[in-house]
């Protein structure tokens, strides 16, 4: 007769062969969706799966409700968001509109799901499986996975893929090529007409220097006056800026670069940068913020980036591959008998 661990060891065995179903859940702008999708594509590379993606649209104010203050949150749910169903393996969500339904899925999936949440819930993460929170938040916890930054769905076929899109474009642009990734104000950063007359003058005087070229391009939170002071002092360089219109080659840039510039600002666009392996620069911006400092020298530390002190130059890292990590973790905790929290 099998004796019990056999019999659980055959049962794990078959269940890790079965494609596993994985919501990625967030309220569909563009910089949570891509995290949400980040994680789930890495799951996905390491275990068959098939990923939906869900936008959670609330009714009327309820999204400006605080989760406790909604206790019935899918009657509240605008009927396209979809939150229904047969429940997924895996649920992996992101951000403030997420969080009455993912406190609650374990329960109404009676265990069966395992439930992601990313970044800071600011609530307690017992309330989940397994919380993501970037490492500068300092939280810790049994079920809390720290990483560098944000999850992102770059990938060296992502890159190649891109690229190949923006060729025509590319090609011929003269080396060392800099990708210059431009975000903008935010609650703890700006970017002035002055500063941006700043930066612009710091990109210029060592591309003219040393030769080569610039691919820039602008986030939604930049500026309009410094998006086009920026434009104006530096089109004259060879290269391409993205105005904004027409398919984005961000990844195409990334691709193309022997260097990238970044400001301080975004965390998403340093780390997608950091897992080129290329040598990434910070760039300063008006503001300052304690979390974002110790983000930027946690990327120093793994020798990825370092400030910008107006000369380009070359050293080697490994990839930072912090959403595979992460990915490896949500597998190894949901395949562990007994590892998922109770409903």
């Amino acid at each position: 007769m099998a004796s019990a661990a056999s019999t659980k060891s055959k049962a794990a065995s078959q269940a890790s062969k079965q494609p596993l179903v994985i919501w990625a859940v967030s309220d569909g702008r563009s910089g949570i969706e891509n995290q949400v999708l980040g994680l789930a594509e890495a799951v996905a590379r390491q275990h068959p799966a098939t990923i939906v993606v869900k936008r959670v649209r609330w009714k009327g104010r309820a999204g400006r409700l605080p989760w406790w203050a909604n206790p019935w949150p899918r009657h509240l749910l605008d009927p396209g968001s979809a939150i229904e169903g047969h429940w997924p393996d895996i649920w992996i969500a992101a951000g403030r509109a997420t969080l009455p339904l993912s406190i609650r899925l374990r329960y109404w999936s009676k265990g069966k799901t395992f439930v992601v949440q990313l970044q800071d819930p600011r609530v307690p993460p017992q309330m989940f499986d397994l919380v993501a929170p970037p490492r500068h938040d300092r939280l810790h916890g049994d079920n809390i996975v720290s990483i560098t930054g944000s999850p992102h769905r770059v990938t060296p076929a992502r890159l190649k893929a891109e690229y190949s899109r923006f060729a025509a474009q590319l090609d011929d642009l003269p080396h060392p090529r800099v990708a210059a990734l431009i975000g903008g104000r935010s609650k703890v950063f700006d970017i002035s007409p002055e500063r941006a007359a700043t930066l612009a003058y710091e990109i210029q005087l060592p591309l003219q220097q040393d030769g080569g070229s610039l691919m820039m391009t602008f986030s939604r939170r930049t500026p309009d006056q410094a998006r086009a002071l920026m434009t104006a002092r530096l089109r004259h360089l060879p290269g391409m800026i993205w105005n904004g219109e027409g398919e984005n080659p961000y990844f195409a840039f990334l691709a193309a670069a022997d260097y990238v510039l970044v400001t301080e600002d975004s965390i998403n666009m340093a780390t997608e940068a950091a897992a080129t392996g290329k040598p990434v620069f910070i760039l300063k911006m008006e503001g300052s913020s304690l979390k974002f400092r110790l983000f930027h020298e946690s990327l120093e530390q793994q020798g990825a980036a370092r400030p910008f002190g107006g000369a380009f130059h070359s050293w080697s890292y490994a990839p930072v591959a912090e959403t595979d990590r992460l990915a490896s973790e949500v597998l190894a905790r949901m395949m562990v008998p007994g590892a998922q929290a109770p409903a």
